[in-house]
């Protein structure tokens, strides 16, 4: 059981990692540590979720744009933002060559 969010980072991925770090189906919450090393959202894909979703940058840096948007927000280590549920978003880049590490706690999830 993962007891740290920097444990077992690797340096370098060639596709995201995605660990639970809690789950509770009862209360519809879900924490997790992403791991992104550069990947970014394919051409044309918008997440569209049917729960919120809060994130928090802890290491590298990421841009998350959201469709009803001109511009992406650029989020660095500290920065958060929160997600409603079905506001169209997608991940435009992240840190190449360097661990870019997100905290995600998903709410309002349907057991």
């Amino acid at each position: 059981m993962l007891t740290n969010v920097f444990s077992g980072v690797p340096s370098s991925e060639s596709e995201e990692r995605f660990v639970d770090l809690l789950a509770r189906s009862r209360e519809g919450v879900r924490i997790e540590r992403i791991v992104s090393f550069g990947q970014a959202s394919p051409a044309g894909f918008w997440y569209d979720q049917a729960h919120g979703e809060w994130v928090l940058v802890l290491v590298g840096e990421a841009r998350v744009r959201f469709e009803d948007e001109a511009d992406a927000r650029t989020l660095r280590p500290g920065d958060f933002l929160n997600i409603p549920a079905h506001r169209r978003h997608r991940v435009d880049w992240t840190l190449p060559g360097a661990p870019t590490v997100w905290l995600a706690v998903h709410y309002g999830l349907t057991p």
